[in-house]
């Protein structure tokens, strides 16, 4: 019937705002603040390993790629 949980469909801006104002409490800006630093570099790390894992498979794919133009014979050269 329902896509998502009950809770997270319920939640409006007013009811995230809450939930940050509580979080903000519980923690405390300096922790708050590092751990949004530490989801920063790890989301920047993400798109780094992925930029060079695309950079690996496009070299991979063009050392194994094969010149399929036919060879030149003595008559076309002339």
């Amino acid at each position: 019937m329902f896509s998502t949980p009950m809770l997270i469909g319920n939640v409006g801006p007013m009811g995230m705002i809450l939930i940050a104002v509580v979080v903000l409490v519980l923690f405390g800006r300096g922790k708050v603040s590092s751990l949004m630093g530490e989801v920063g570099k790890g989301i920047s790390s993400f798109k780094k390993g992925v930029s060079e894992g695309k950079a690996e498979l496009e070299a991979a794919a063009a050392e194994e790629a094969v010149d399929v133009t036919p060879a030149k014979t003595k008559e076309e050269e002339a």
